[in-house]
């Protein structure tokens, strides 16, 4: 199965990328081995300096900056921008910008609030990957610049049809819903409906 890392790389198709946030800088060091130009990039001077370590053990030149979000970043046209790892609310307040570039992102949580702003932002969903790393379920998506019309249920569930999704999203709807008291209709209701598209979903596999 792929590595998150793998994923991410697989939906890079341009010869630069910014990745926001780089912690210890493997997802540059990866893709600078596939010849991709790598910007990395931390609002913490100890995680580039992590980064920087990494780089030096690979023999590889790689551009870093301390810096918050993409502040005081000389922005190419032809950068995909990259945010993995955070928060919702801080990959939005990182996207407050006006820019065109390809996206990808894996946020942690507020899956559907995020679709719906960068969508807002003229942006269309290009593809959705989910992946369990670890235990951890992650859904990468790549975002372009561009326009779309959603429903309701894609920016909740995503555009992805692939069967280890629906299974994950089906199940995890389920737990919630037992243990709803009878007595929140609505919520019960909620949840239901989502239910429903997701063996709807199914079958248009």
């Amino acid at each position: 199965m792929n590595s998150k890392l793998d994923v991410i790389a697989s939906l890079v198709t341009t010869k630069s990328i910014i990745d926001i946030g780089c912690d210890h800088g493997y997802l540059d060091i990866y893709l600078t081995k596939k010849g991709i130009k790598c910007l990395a990039t931390d609002i913490s001077d100890k995680a580039i300096k992590c980064a920087i370590n990494n780089f030096k053990k690979n023999n590889l030149d790689i551009d870093y900056i301390v810096t918050d979000g993409l502040n005081n970043i000389d922005i190419k046209k032809s950068d995909t921008i990259i945010i993995s790892g955070m928060g919702c609310y801080t990959i939005i307040n990182i996207l407050n910008k006006k820019i065109t570039n390809d996206l990808i992102i894996s946020s942690n949580n507020h899956l559907e609030k995020l679709r719906r702003y960068i969508v807002s932002m003229n942006y269309y969903i290009d593809k959705e990957i989910f992946i369990i790393e670890n235990n951890k379920p992650y859904v990468i998506i790549k975002f372009k610049y561009g326009k779309k019309d959603y429903t309701d249920y894609d920016y909740i569930l995503g555009i992805n049809y692939d069967k280890n999704y629906l299974d994950y999203i089906k199940n995890k709807y389920i737990n919630i819903l037992n243990k709803i008291p009878d007595k929140y209709k609505d919520k019960i209701n909620y949840y239901n409906n989502l239910i429903n598209e997701v063996n709807r979903r199914y079958e248009l596999k």
